[in-house]
């Protein structure tokens, strides 16, 4: 057993290599070091209103109700007439018994339903209830799913079992996609605060990304540790890597901890840094966020707004 547990850490650390990538933690540190000291300079309306329109607005608690999933669409429903300088959020996210929800309330498709599946937030279940959870919430109308990287696999070195429950979802959602005519995103969440260090993160990033994530996403918000900044300038680094030897375009979703406008300034700042301007749209970037839109609001306004 021991045998087979190296062979497999081997195999796994050699995905970050192969696309020639190890990360340096004494120069990612200075990195952010210089970012935080430009945040008040790199913050502005404009990028206040950017960051709103790319959160994924979410409620994942546990009293969710019907009626209190509503409430919160309506409320993004009322944005327009309120906010009228103010982009949409890109989605509302909610359990995946309310996808329907949210279908039925948004008043525009421009807001995606979003749902975090296949048994969120610890992936602790068979694949074939994850895939059944992920089936029920597209057919009730998720645009988009995130899923958690299974760590009970990933943790003891076994990639092959964690990326290979990402390439079902994946391939399921690609048969979705087909038979019911619309895309479907899926998001895979690394739980990087779980994780044990930087190139454990990366090595995660790559495998997802490799297996079909469409996004990268930093943390579920149940966990201590949530979305940090160096989690974030990893996993940037690694989207860079993956796409240079691919073509392919992943996005990036910080999550858990984004409290704050400059917290959104920060992240936007690393993506900008990292990936570049064609990555600052929602297509390749989001936040996964309860309580940032009020903050946004209020960082514009200049005073303490409350619409959420």
């Amino acid at each position: 057993m021991k045998d087979l547990l190296f062979k497999l850490k081997d195999k796994l650390m050699s995905i970050a290599s192969k696309y020639g990538y190890t990360p340096d933690e004494e120069a990612i540190a200075h990195k952010l070091e210089l970012i935080a000291a430009g945040l008040e300079a790199s913050a502005s309306p404009e990028v206040y209103k950017a960051c709103f329109g790319l959160m994924d607005q979410t409620t994942l608690a546990n009293d969710d109700t019907p009626a209190s999933v509503k409430a919160m669409v309506e409320k993004v429903n009322a944005l327009p007439q309120a906010f009228p300088d103010f982009p949409l959020p890109a989605s509302c996210c909610v359990y995946p018994n309310f996808a329907s929800v949210v279908a039925e309330t948004r008043a525009t498709k421009e807001v995606h339903v979003t749902c975090v599946a296949a048994c969120f937030p610890t992936s602790q279940s068979f694949l074939e209830v994850k895939l059944k959870e992920v089936e029920l919430a597209v057919r009730c109308g998720a645009d988009e799913i995130d899923i958690v990287l299974a760590l009970n696999s990933f943790l003891v070195g076994d990639y092959e079992t964690a990326g290979g429950e990402i390439k079902a979802v994946s391939e399921l959602i690609k048969q979705l996609s087909k038979e019911l005519g619309r895309p479907v995103i899926l998001k895979v969440i690394l739980e990087t605060g779980l994780l044990p260090g930087a190139q454990a993160i990366a090595d995660a990033s790559f495998l997802a990304m490799e297996n079909g994530a469409d996004f990268i996403k930093t943390s579920t918000g149940k966990v201590k540790v949530n979305a940090t900044p160096q989690a974030a300038y990893v996993m940037c680094e690694c989207i860079k890597k993956y796409y240079e030897a691919t073509g392919r375009k992943v996005g990036f979703k910080p999550a858990g901890g984004v409290s704050s406008a400059l917290d959104a300034v920060c992240y936007w700042t690393i993506v900008k840094t990292i990936l570049g301007e064609e990555w600052l749209n929602k297509q390749y970037f989001r936040f996964g966020v309860s309580s940032l839109a009020n903050k946004l609001l209020s960082a514009v306004a200049q005073t303490t707004v409350t619409h959420f």
